[in-house]
């Protein structure tokens, strides 16, 4: 389990982050700026944490692929033929 402590810390924003903050906290979605600040680092790292598990799998399904033998393939032209008879069929071709 990670350490709750709170340190206490300077940050510096522009006008505009300021202003957003300010509103927030005015408008009651967040206690505080450090609230605001605070969950917004969360979704930063709940971000980060879901991207490192879908580049995780994309290398995984690569990975996969690579040592998939040449036998198994499927040609372009099979893998779209259902496909591109229904459009044909759906344009009355």
């Amino acid at each position: 389990m990670e350490s709750s402590m709170t340190v206490k810390t300077t940050l510096s924003f522009t006008d505009r982050h300021h202003r957003f903050l300010t509103d927030k906290v005015g408008q009651g979605v967040f206690a505080s700026q450090s609230a605001a600040v605070a969950a917004a680092l969360e979704q930063m790292m709940r971000d980060e944490e879901e991207r490192e598990l879908a580049l995780g799998a994309m290398a995984e399904e690569i990975r996969a692929r690579l040592d998939t033998p040449r036998a198994d393939y499927v040609a372009a032209e099979d893998a779209f033929a259902a496909a591109r008879a229904r459009l044909q069929a759906a344009r009355g071709a």
